[in-house]
């Protein structure tokens, strides 16, 4: 088997089939498609990732692989059916082994593991059975694809093929399960929080006055590799000086000047689980006064705003009460007056020039993971917690974040051991 990281046991992909396979409708059917090798340039493909929802059914981290749930067949064998790519000589010199039926059954759980060749048949067979195909398409709110994926192709060609039969969409009952985490989730993301801790203490080690953003990225990569990590969850971004104020900023190709802060926004993606940070620190290990006093503002905000994820609160009402926690910080640093938060537009509120982005997002599979926004926050979810202020004029842009848990017994902040009080940073630069 391929992965790097530590075998997942086979019960976490079990229990999200059986979870998945209670909310289907009596007497059909669900597939689900491994991502597409995606093509980079000549003859070469970007580096594999697994489809998310293949792999929270699954944990297989294999191309051309395919799922078939069918749990009220009356042959017990056609209950599950994973079919994965059969290796031959050719392969294993090229590519190395692929997994063997025997060990995509250890990894998975399914019983029945055939090779992808068989696949046509198998459909033929089950389609005569069934009355209703859930078919598989990234619903992401965020997701803004124009290449079509591997599911969604398949699922075009079956409503062809097979057009007497009712189709529903699997991605809404994905959804209401992937929001909540399970306790080996849990503890995978935390693994991805750990790893990315080592790679922040790791650069505040190395950041100093005349050093790139780009060596700063380096320092971070080299951290994840030699830990196990897949790879970065996302594009790291490392902002120093004006570039902070620039919420996607993934260049990285500047000079990190002596009185500049460095925004660095990273997360260690392990097991395919994300993790999430924003740090920002300054250049030569002392903040200026006024560098500090917005970064106690951020840090206020965020530890204020942690407070307020607690199971039963709605987005609504956290987005509201973090107004009020910005807009208190802004007054604090007089970026805003009292009369400009009196006749502030509604529509267009004045706090949104310093601070432009959302507050949280689901995190998991996906760093911007899949989750429902109008349901109550709820005991299992992870969230994280990113404010910031952004100071163009004053080429100041600060951006504090961790991933939070959401539990019956309160917030659980899972980089708590992470520096981030500014006196606590400063002192660990000034050690190198």
């Amino acid at each position: 088997m391929n992965q790097r990281y530590t075998a997942i046991s086979s019960s976490l992909f079990v229990n999200n089939r059986k979870k998945f396979a209670d909310l289907m409708r009596p007497n059909s059917i669900a597939i689900f498609h491994s991502n597409d090798e995606m093509p980079r340039n000549g003859d070469c493909n970007f580096p594999f990732r697994q489809n998310s929802d293949f792999f929270y059914l699954t944990g297989i981290d294999q191309e051309q692989s395919i799922l078939i749930l069918f749990p009220h067949a009356k042959d017990k064998k056609y209950q599950e059916i994973l079919l994965v790519r059969e290796s031959d000589d050719h392969t294993v010199v090229w590519e190395g082994p692929k997994y063997s039926k025997e060990e995509a059954n250890q990894v998975s759980g399914i019983k029945t593991v055939l090779w992808n060749k068989s696949y046509v048949d198998v459909l033929n067979k089950l389609m005569e059975q069934c009355s209703m195909v859930y078919v598989n398409a990234n619903e992401n709110d965020r997701a803004k694809n124009e290449v079509i994926s591997r599911d969604e192709r398949l699922a075009q060609m079956l409503k062809k093929e097979y057009d007497g039969k009712k189709y529903e969409r699997s991605a809404p009952l994905l959804t209401k399960l992937r929001e909540t985490k399970s306790a080996t989730e849990i503890k995978l993301i935390s693994e991805a929080c750990s790893i990315t801790e080592l790679a922040f203490r790791r650069v505040l080690e190395f950041i100093k006055p005349g050093v790139w953003e780009y060596e700063i990225e380096a320092e971070i990569t080299h951290e994840f590799v030699r830990n196990r990590a897949n790879a970065h969850a996302y594009s790291p971004i490392v902002a120093s000086g004006k570039n902070a104020c620039i919420l996607h900023y993934v260049n990285n190709n500047q000079k990190c000047k002596t009185r500049d802060l460095v925004l660095m926004d990273f997360g260690a993606e392990y097991a395919n689980y994300a993790s999430d940070l924003t740090r920002t620190v300054p250049v030569n290990g002392k903040f200026t006064k006024r560098q500090k006093q917005v970064y106690n503002s951020v840090l206020r905000i965020m530890k204020d705003a942690t407070q307020l994820m607690v199971v039963g609160n709605t987005f609504s009402e956290y987005n509201r009460e973090v107004r009020g926690l910005i807009e208190r910080e802004l007054l604090h640093l007089k970026l805003l007056s009292k009369h400009d938060i009196q006749k502030q537009d509604p529509a267009n509120p004045v706090f949104r020039k310093y601070f432009m982005h959302g507050i949280s997002h689901f995190m998991g599979l996906d760093v911007h993971d899949v989750g429902d926004k109008k349901k109550p926050f709820q005991n299992g979810m992870i969230l994280t917690c990113e404010p910031g202020i952004y100071i163009p004029a004053e080429n100041i842009g600060i951006r504090i974040e961790n991933d939070i848990l959401l539990s019956s017994k309160g917030p659980i902040d899972l980089m708590k051991s992470i520096p981030v009080e500014a006196d606590e940073i400063e002192e660990l630069m000034m050690k190198k």
